[in-house]
């Protein structure tokens, strides 16, 4: 995971990644800028708590796909915590067990989407996960700011200041289109990098009936 690095400011990006696409990583990086993050780590989901057992593509494409994807930024690694832990994935384990790696010492800012942060009072132990990091909330432009302090209520009371939010126009691109283009056989070309898209096609993922992306020469 790189903790030889030094690391005072970590980024964590959860996801399912189902495939990861350059929204993702526009994203993770205007907040490594933004934040002066040391590093941002994306940490792909195990079982997805939110969804039936068997309806997210097996892990250990979607963590091969995301390495593909980070490959090119120094300051981007990828983990394998969630993956490797059986049972459904809650943040709370996942930065519980990154604190065990990291230390006390880091600072930890989860990002996630503004919609994910809406569902926040269904998550696992929610207070908890403020003690533990603050939130990076990644909107799209003209996004209603409000419908956070209106339906958090007394959480975001309790914690607006562990709660930032960060513009990202990239956040429209969307892995449900993504996976709808490819079994459609419509391009996914400049919405995921290319090495994800090779590697889509080549192990016949979300339907592809071809070995190669159906825009490539």
């Amino acid at each position: 995971m790189g903790v030889g690095r030094l690391v005072r400011k970590l980024g964590i990006m959860g996801g399912t990644f189902d495939p990861v696409h350059y929204g993702h990583l526009v994203t993770a990086e205007a907040v490594r800028a933004e934040f002066k993050l040391d590093q941002v780590l994306f940490v792909p989901t195990g079982q997805p708590a939110h969804k039936p057992v068997g309806a997210a593509t097996d892990a250990k494409h979607r963590y091969t796909m995301t390495v593909l994807a980070t490959l090119t930024n120094p300051h981007f690694e990828v983990s394998r915590v969630d993956v490797e832990r059986p049972g459904y994935t809650y943040t709370i384990d996942t930065l519980h067990d990154l604190r065990q790696v990291y230390g006390p010492e880091v600072e930890f800012y989860f990002i996630t989407g503004a919609d994910a942060i809406l569902e926040i009072l269904t998550w696992k132990r929610p207070d908890e996960l403020f003690r533990l990091c603050t939130f990076v909330a990644a909107t799209r432009p003209g996004y209603d700011l409000g419908r956070l302090a209106h339906q958090l209520g007394d959480l975001y009371r309790r914690h607006a200041d562990q709660i930032k939010v960060l513009e990202v126009p990239a956040m429209a691109i969307s892995s449900t289109d993504i996976r709808e283009r490819v079994r459609t056989g419509r391009p996914i070309r400049y919405l995921v990098p290319e090495a994800v898209a090779s590697y889509i096609y080549k192990n016949g993922l979300y339907g592809a009936t071809t070995p190669v992306p159906p825009d490539d020469p």
